[in-house]
């Protein structure tokens, strides 16, 4: 017979075990008996469209207080729509999980008092502490979410923290006994099953990534910070450190770049199999706060939760945002796929149609940055597509747009990722022609007068970032040429570089970072069904609602940016003189011209909306600073000013409002006379007016 002791001790262990799921087949079957679509049932249970999709085809678990929720609507669907011949279960069996049998016996968790408003990255989570506060109990396997198809059960990383603990995405917590960097290596490669699947199918598995937090890189002999002048100065670890010569010794190896904030530690591949660990060192600054706002005051499962999300919707971080957003092209359009030998029927590499190949293409010399090899001598004048930086002349100010109280500034959601939408560019390199006949379908650089197209001198010049207009022939990407020909311009250039074979090489990039973008706005509660009225309600409201959830949202905007900017990347250090190649220009990813093109596209775009504005409401913008408009408003919402129709929808081709890329929401609103005293000033309103009136000033322009 068994003690009462025993049979606690079994009672305790079926408390502990959270909700039971049917298998998400039978999920998905029981939602279409009631007739019920994914949309209605994540509108129901406040989450997306995507995550609902995830939940029945078992990529991903609900987690309280959805999981609840969920669970007692199966339960309901599935007492009446049981297949004929069964009874109805009381609860259906649990998926399929992964055991990890290193796990710590876990406490009865009390019942939560409320539903929470929110389960996202940032929902809180039982700290290790209070885990291990529980009464002590043999030691039993603890289930531990499937949220991938093997080899990575776990999800793409893991947050570990000084006391051994692993924290993975959406709940999963591990236990890592490694006590050096090379014992970390093999745990993450041997056991820990992370990592993320391709992207694409001729690409490659995403490398799993381990986080450090300080206690962690404390307990595995790294520095907590970088010392020495040398070290801060290049953020890497010198080479004779003990942690290095550890990683030698075990025959692992780090890329040219070093043991830095992002270090990869790395075998060559054999048999195809690749070995290859990330790190991230949060004390280091592996996580920029500009990029990653509020990072440093989440725990580590909540950390984990949000990198998590972004892995998922995005891809797995492997350095900075802008180091990301490079990574991401290429992962979604790998240079090489795998063909078959004509010769001898092999299979072998072979070119991936669409993609930029294996080899780097310079840029053509008005292109380039000045210090470009190419561009070393070159007297002919270089591209400046660059964003506008415009303010409108205090002269040019109307009496009636002086009388009006407030000044309204309006951001373009991610301008650059709605400009890369359907853009072609060139996949090869450039081809000099002489008097060429324009044609907006070919990407290149055109050597036009554009001086004599008249335009108000109320709006910005669309040819200049400056916004004043060209004084003669200038180099110009093919958006701004055919723009002007859109505004009915005669063009005829006199020469230019061109690429000969095209493609919309970032629509994959675009479509990506599109759905990222909208379903984490959308787990914030602004969605594209919303009104005008209600969509600035919302927008009013997001910030305080999910901080995590927030970073997530900062840090794909940041990928945006940053990955348009790495395509014409800098040389970096002290000791680099024109002329001299440095190591970015061996990346088929850098590309000027790409660059060039995508902000050509945004400022046109932009350019474009004013004009409309201005013809359906008389009103013009007093500042335009990168993606950022500042209007007159005769009230303190935009919905005082912007167009609509008769039938009360958004004028087409002006500013629109809604969280969609190249929608636009509000920036800041202050006073008018507040704006124009910094325009008289010399100042950019558009610069300061997220701030108000508490701008600082003297960061000039």
């Amino acid at each position: 017979m068994p003690t009462q002791e025993e049979l606690f001790e079994a009672v305790d262990a079926l408390l502990e075990e959270e909700p039971q799921l049917p298998p998400p087949a039978e999920r998905a079957r029981l939602r279409e008996a009631a007739g019920i679509t994914q949309a209605r049932l994540a509108k129901a249970l406040k989450t997306t469209l995507q995550t609902v999709k995830n939940w029945e085809n078992g990529r991903s678990e609900p987690r309280p207080p959805r999981l609840q929720a969920y669970q007692r609507l199966l339960q309901g669907w599935a007492a009446k729509h049981s297949p004929p011949g069964t009874n109805p279960p009381v609860s259906a069996p649990a998926p399929e999980t992964f055991t990890d049998h290193a796990s710590r016996p876990q406490p009865v968790a009390a019942p939560p008092t409320a539903p929470e408003p929110s389960a996202g990255p940032g929902a809180e989570r039982p700290a290790p502490a209070s885990r291990r506060a529980a009464p002590r109990r043999p030691a039993r396997e603890r289930p531990v979410p499937n949220i991938a198809e093997a080899p990575h059960q776990h999800g793409p990383l893991a947050v570990l923290d000084g006391d051994g603990t692993a924290y993975g995405a959406q709940g999963i917590v591990m236990d890592c006994p490694a006590t050096t960097l090379p014992e970390l290596v093999e745990w993450t490669l041997t056991e820990s099953h992370l990592g993320a699947p391709r992207l694409h199918r001729a690409g490659k598995d995403a490398d799993p990534l381990i986080v450090l937090t300080a206690a962690a890189a404390v307990k595995l002999g790294l520095p907590e910070r970088l010392e020495g002048p040398e070290a801060r100065r290049t953020l890497r670890l010198p080479d004779d450190h003990p942690v290095v010569k550890q990683l030698t010794k075990a025959r692992w190896k780090l890329t040219r770049r070093g043991f830095g904030p992002w270090a990869r530690i790395y075998r060559p591949a054999t048999d195809g199999r690749r070995r290859c660990v990330q790190l991230a060192i949060l004390p280091w600054g592996a996580l920029d706060t500009r990029s990653w706002p509020g990072a440093a005051d989440l725990t580590a499962a909540q950390l984990a939760d949000a990198l998590g999300l972004y892995a998922t919707r995005v891809i797995t971080p492997r350095g900075s945002t802008a180091v990301t957003g490079l990574e991401l092209m290429t992962a979604l359009r790998p240079p090489t796929r795998a063909v078959r030998d004509a010769a001898g029927g092999a299979w072998v590499s072979g070119h991936n149609p669409g993609s930029l190949g294996t080899d780097p293409v310079d840029p053509a010399p008005p292109e380039a940055p000045s210090e470009h090899p190419v561009a070393q001598g070159w007297e002919g004048g270089f591209l400046d597509e660059e964003v506008y930086q415009w303010v409108r002349g205090v002269d040019l100010l109307s009496d009636a747009e002086c009388l009006l109280p407030y000044a309204i500034g309006l951001d373009i959601n991610t301008a650059f990722l709605a400009a890369a939408a359907r853009l072609t560019v060139g996949l090869s390199g450039p081809e000099h022609v002489v008097r060429p006949v324009f044609d907006k379908k070919i990407p290149g650089c055109w050597y036009v007068d554009l001086s004599h197209v008249d335009t108000d001198p109320r709006l910005p010049s669309p040819f200049t970032p400056t916004g004043e207009r060209p004084e003669g022939p200038a180099w110009y990407a093919t958006p701004t040429v055919a723009y002007a020909q859109e505004l009915g311009c005669n063009v005829a250039p006199v020469e230019a570089y061109l690429r000969r074979e095209t493609g919309a090489y970032l629509d994959p990039w675009h479509d990506r970072l599109k759905a990222a973008y909208l379903d984490t706005l959308a787990d914030l509660g602004v969605t594209t069904d919303l009104t005008d009225t209600a969509f600035l309600t919302a927008m009013e409201r997001r910030r305080p609602t999910d901080p995590a959830l927030a970073m997530v949202l900062a840090a794909i905007k940041s990928t945006v940016k940053g990955g348009i900017g790495k395509l014409r990347e800098r040389p970096q250090g002290r000791h680099y003189r024109d002329g001299e190649r440095w190591p970015a220009l061996e990346r088929p990813t850098w590309r000027p011209d790409i660059r060039a093109a995508v902000i050509a596209k945004a400022r046109v775009n932009m350019h474009r909306k004013m004009f409309k504005t201005a013809e359906a409401t008389g009103l013009y913008p007093l500042a335009v600073l990168s993606d950022c408009v500042v209007y007159p408003s005769p009230g303190d919402s935009p919905l005082d000013f912007l167009p609509y129709t008769t039938s009360g929808k958004p004028l087409p081709g002006s500013f629109r409002l809604g969280p969609s890329p190249g929608l636009c929401k509000v920036e800041g609103v202050a006073q008018l006379a507040w704006a124009v005293d910094l325009m008289e000033q010399g100042y950019n309103p558009a610069r300061h007016i997220k701030d108000g009136v508490d701008a600082v000033l003297d960061e000039g322009e």
